[in-house]
């Protein structure tokens, strides 16, 4: 599916009330806020891990919080983003172009800086959110909704709103994406964080040469691509029914899926199966299951795989910009289905092993030499794609008045077979697992015992 146009997804009757509730999210001010001190104009070319995402929306997450003074907390946050945007100031830039075309990141102590819209949603309590496995009632806490990351041109390149909720708050930011991966994300989320609980500085401040891990100038000439729902007549056609649920895995549940994939050691003696690797072959699974696919119909598995440590040379794990790619896989489901989990557990692992730092070159200049934005109906057919990291440390993001009670991701970017993995909320090896599926293909994985580990 394409991610210029995606289709809403449909809600049931029983969301019917959480979502008048949320139709009272009234935002009550906006304001903008720019680094503390003068940073003159900085330009910074965007480079071949960047650009594929020019095409996505904005990424959204949604952090919240409970109790405390919820002017007094705007406050704080405000003062800290003053002070991380000093080192994180591309994030209060726009997006702009060079002379021959090439995107790049524009600063200037003149522009607006970073959105901030403030906003009370008090008949939702933060329990409710904490509670809910769907993300309808998420929605209007979160900015930039269908809004694409080109739009940076004209727009902030980070939207946050700062919902006033029924005993506590709720932070739905909005990142451009073409400037920036998950990696990067959390690692300004938990420096904002740290400035707001008191610190003075940034302790690991962003690296911030782009051009070190790619120096390729790609020029593209950019419009938005064709709605692909659109028939020949210009109505729109109406696409699958679409259904999002958080699927909470305990610590015992993890460890359950991952020594029953490990139980058949490889005989050619490789290393064990690690957690994500033994986790994707049991999604991979149940879900091709779900989706009761033909034996020879293909199923896709695509990762969106860090590759700071896998370029040449490294880059640090500070990098600030993307500095990810998606790696497939691809098999037939009967063989998924009729095989033990390790079978997909060693496809997955075979891929992302072999994906060094020559195949990531080849990759970069097989795009450069006929750039493709990056549409996800790209991904192929019946594709599983997983995003986020159940690494990031989410739940750290501690701006002083304790951990968040639930991260979730919001409404953009998603299409049937998304999956974001996060740190689940009890610590330890817990891990969260938000899928996106036609409704049919969800409503099989809810009663599946197997995959919801109730075997």
């Amino acid at each position: 599916m394409n991610p210029i146009n995606a289709i809403p997804t449909t809600s049931s009757v029983s969301e019917t009330g959480k979502k008048e509730e949320m139709a009272k999210v009234k935002i009550t001010s906006k304001s903008h806020v720019k680094p503390g001190k003068i940073v003159g104009r900085k330009e910074c070319q965007l480079v071949t891990f960047d650009l594929p995402y020019l095409a996505f929306y904005y990424n959204q997450k949604l952090l919240f919080y409970k109790g405390g003074e919820f002017e007094e907390k705007v406050e704080k946050l405000k003062d800290g983003l003053r002070v991380v945007l000093e080192e994180f100031y591309q994030l209060g830039g726009k997006l702009g172009k060079d002379e021959e075309g090439v995107f790049r990141v524009d600063y200037d102590d003149d522009m607006d800086g970073v959105e901030v819209l403030e906003a009370i949603a008090e008949g939702v309590s933060v329990d409710e959110l904490a509670a809910d496995e769907g993300t309808s009632s998420l929605k209007d806490l979160i900015p930039y909704n269908g809004v694409l990351n080109l739009e940076g041109l004209h727009r902030p390149l980070l939207s946050v709103q700062l919902t006033k909720l029924k005993g506590g708050l709720a932070m739905g930011c909005a990142f451009n994406h073409s400037i920036l991966d998950g990696t990067s994300t959390w690692h300004f989320m938990s420096s904002w964080a740290q400035i707001c609980r008191g610190s003075n500085s940034v302790s690991v401040p962003p690296f911030l040469e782009r051009t070190k891990a790619r120096n390729t100038r790609v020029k593209l000439d950019l419009s938005l691509p064709p709605n692909p729902l659109a028939s020949s007549n210009g109505d729109a056609k109406v696409g699958p029914q679409l259904r999002e649920k958080l699927f909470r895995f305990s610590e015992a549940a993890i460890d359950k899926i991952k020594s029953k994939v490990n139980s058949n050691p490889p005989s050619d003696g490789s290393k064990q199966f690690s957690t994500f690797q033994s986790l994707a072959g049991h999604i991979w699974q149940h879900v091709t299951q779900a989706r009761n696919l033909k034996p020879e119909d293909y199923s896709v598995f695509t990762v969106f795989a860090d590759c700071r440590k896998r370029v040449d040379p490294p880059m640090p794990e500070c990098y600030f910009g993307n500095l990810i790619q998606a790696i497939f896989t691809v098999t037939a489901a009967g063989l998924l289905l009729v095989n033990p989990p390790e079978f997909g557990a060693s496809m997955v692992k075979k891929a992302i092993e072999a994906h060094n730092a020559k195949a990531i070159d080849e990759r970069n200049k097989e795009w450069e030499a006929a750039p493709k934005i990056f549409q996800f109906k790209d991904a192929g057919v019946n594709c599983l794609a997983v995003g986020s990291s159940p690494r990031f440390k989410v739940y750290d993001v501690d701006f002083g008045w304790g951990k968040p009670e639930g991260v979730r991701s919001g409404s953009n970017n998603r299409f049937d077979g998304m999956v974001y993995l996060y740190q689940g909320k009890s610590g330890g090896r817990s891990i969260d697992v938000e899928i996106t599926l036609e409704a049919g293909a969800l409503e099989m994985l809810e009663k599946d015992k197997e995959f919801l580990m109730e075997v």
